[in-house]
């Protein structure tokens, strides 16, 4: 469950207390931008590259940013709240969206943003799985590769689907396919298949977020000797791959133990699982 307060606009309420009408943009069209982020002692993990998607995603759908909206003044904004709700290790969901209005009444531009920190070990499906997740394919809707792609868009439908799938089917995640038919990316995280000791990731073209923890895996591994392209995936590569990783900027990484009649090692994702770790010390 969520903290005892949350932020809207810069100010703490009690959770419960209603700030959102039924005019907002972000209800009416999913006209908005969220953030999940990770809070350990302080510290937003990874909050350089988690600031710059958003701002970046929120220039691309044009709101005018006032000059006191900055990563600054956020990060305050959020360890703040982490204080008032005296949590040291907490998910953080910070969501963006613009004033009230209709399809075309567009006056004002300018962000409104909420957001909730919610205490980890109050989220048991977020707890390690050592022996590895389950995974598989959702097969009713694909994902469009645009210049939307990239950015967590708060019209988040077919990967709510997909969720909902995965849990109907018991299982630890679902894969989301683009357009083209190839993997865009999971429900939560982005995907990584190892084979012969190389690493690959869909690139952005194909339609997957642009996660903090891909971008970080992305420059800092190669550093480590490791040897990792973007390179578009399909279905056969899951199966022909010797390992399958997934990431996401709250669970970190996790190895997929099975997709479909496959099982999988999982040898070198655990020292990356290791090197992202001890990165966060």
């Amino acid at each position: 469950m969520p903290g005892g307060y949350f932020v809207y606009n810069g100010q703490l309420f009690r959770e419960g207390k209603a700030v959102i009408s039924p005019d907002n943009r972000s209800f009416r069209y999913g006209d908005g931008l969220f953030e999940t982020m990770r809070v350990v002692k302080d510290n937003i993990i990874l909050k350089q590259f988690h600031f710059e998607r958003l701002l970046q995603g929120m220039k691309l759908l044009q709101f005018k940013i006032p000059d006191f909206f900055t990563a600054t003044h956020l990060e305050a904004d959020i360890l703040s709240l982490c204080k008032k709700n005296r949590l040291e290790d907490a998910l953080i969901r910070l969501v963006v969206f613009r004033s009230d209005g209709g399809l075309y009444d567009m006056e004002d531009m300018r962000p409104n943003y909420v957001i909730q920190s919610i205490a980890l070990q109050k989220l048991p499906h977020l707890k390690e799985q050592p022996t590895g997740i389950v995974i598989d394919v959702y097969e009713d809707a694909t994902k469009a590769c645009n210049i939307f792609s990239e950015i967590k868009s708060n019209n988040f439908l077919p990967y709510l689907m997909a969720a909902l799938y995965a849990k109907q089917n018991k299982l630890g995640d679902c894969i989301v396919l683009n357009q083209y038919g190839r993997i865009a990316d999971a429900t939560i995280a982005n995907v990584f298949i190892v084979k012969h000791d190389e690493i690959f990731t869909p690139p952005l073209s194909e339609g997957c977020v642009a996660g903090v923890v891909r971008r970080f895996l992305l420059q800092k591994l190669p550093l480590q000797g490791f040897n990792v392209q973007e390179r578009p995936l399909t279905v056969d590569d899951l199966l022909y791959a010797d390992e399958i990783f997934l990431t996401n900027a709250v669970r970190g990484i996790r190895f997929v133990k099975k997709f479909r009649d496959k099982t999988y090692t999982s040898k070198l994702t655990k020292s990356i699982q290791q090197f992202w770790l001890d990165k966060q010390v």
